[in-house]
């Protein structure tokens, strides 16, 4: 990687950490430059507005997150309803990145940008979507080789299990303390059980 490749993806690290932590429209260009220790030139070298930067986090941070931590581990599992469980545990207790009081990263550039920005909405979706179609297309895959009745409409399940998987991550937000996952994942457990 080019010295300045390097620059750029650091930025973006840095950055996508700063917003994380306090959120987007409360971290300013100066906030992530003092971060960074990037001149400001250097930062508008790379990215002529903050928004750019933003939705350059969604499409080279965020998007390949998605990839490594929630979609792969539900391509891995020979069963779904198992693959849907543990990876559900994995982000909610293992998974070190992911801080129960800052809650998922995806979901807060959600509810703050998509009011205001609709390039944000766009890349948001279509990263949603992407989880949406794998998990999909897991469960249908599932139901033909005979691990979910046949009768379970996967659309339907991914939307619930994703709804609650931001629903969680939200209380646990609220609550500050993985306590609160415990339930969820003990009624998901009897829930992708009732679709055997």
């Amino acid at each position: 990687m080019k010295k300045s490749e390097a620059t750029r993806f650091m930025i973006l690290q840095k950055a996508f950490e700063l917003i994380y932590l306090k959120g987007y429209k409360s971290t300013s260009i100066d906030d992530i430059i003092a971060t960074t220790q990037v001149t400001k030139g250097a930062f508008f070298y790379h990215f002529k507005s903050k928004d750019e930067m933003g939705l350059a986090i969604i499409n080279e941070i965020m998007t390949p997150t998605l990839t490594s931590s929630f979609i792969e581990p539900l391509q891995k599992e020979a069963n779904p309803l198992d693959a849907i469980y543990k990876l559900m545990y994995h982000l909610l207790i293992k998974n070190d990145f992911l801080k129960v009081e800052f809650g998922c990263p995806a979901a807060n550039f959600t509810q703050e940008m998509t009011p205001w920005n609709e390039e944000f909405s766009k890349a948001l979706d279509k990263l949603t979507k992407e989880w949406t179609k794998v998990m999909v297309d897991v469960i249908e895959k599932g139901k033909k080789d005979g691990f979910i009745r046949a009768d379970v409409n996967a659309k339907q399940v991914t939307s619930f299990v994703m709804s609650g998987y931001w629903g969680i991550r939200n209380f646990g937000k609220l609550e500050n303390n993985k306590s609160v996952y415990q339930p969820y994942l003990k009624e998901l457990k009897n829930y992708l059980r009732s679709l055997q």
